[in-house]
């Protein structure tokens, strides 16, 4: 049960990330922060064996190296660079290839429709709150591909597949 409210305070927590992103063009620290905090109870009350808790610690090292290469480069931005070794943390290698495949698609997608809005509107006309990444010049909210790989890698992750076994069983 506590692992399976650890789980949806995550996943709940991506969803504002990806929604701040896009209407800031940020995702704060404290977020990042959390979203890396919360797994430490949920290893805690998981009785998931330390090995497997361990690779998980491992991708996400592997993924704070790449992301922050990334960075380094400004092909992410700061937040999304520490988003992802925060998910990847959650993923595992289980579910980590699943993460990273579907995260760099939406991210791919993503740019692509707001690239595509940009040339057929004004930013001016566009609602305020999502208005940010239709500005020119600005950047993508990749914090909602980070979200998307996170919910469709969700299921192959041992710590989020109780979860979303229990919210199955409801329908």
């Amino acid at each position: 049960m506590i692992l399976s409210i650890l789980g949806g305070a995550f996943l709940a927590l991506c969803v504002f990330a990806a929604m701040h992103d896009v209407n800031r063009l940020t995702i704060p620290n404290w977020l990042n922060l959390t979203l890396a905090g919360l797994f430490i109870p949920a290893a805690a009350v998981s009785g998931i064996p330390m090995e497997i808790i361990g690779g998980h610690l491992m991708v996400a090292a592997l993924a704070f190296l790449v992301a922050f290469g990334l960075f380094a480069f400004n092909i992410f931005g700061g937040g999304d660079a520490k988003m992802i070794p925060a998910v990847m943390l959650w993923m595992g290698p289980n579910a980590g290839f699943t993460f990273v495949v579907v995260m760099a698609l939406a991210g791919g997608a993503c740019a692509v429709f707001i690239l595509m809005v940009r040339r057929l509107m004004p930013a001016a006309v566009l609602p305020g709150m999502i208005r940010a990444p239709f500005e020119e010049n600005a950047g993508v909210p990749y914090g909602v591909a980070i979200a998307a790989g996170a919910f469709f890698a969700a299921p192959a992750s041992p710590f989020l597949a109780s979860l979303l076994n229990q919210i199955s069983s409801f329908n």
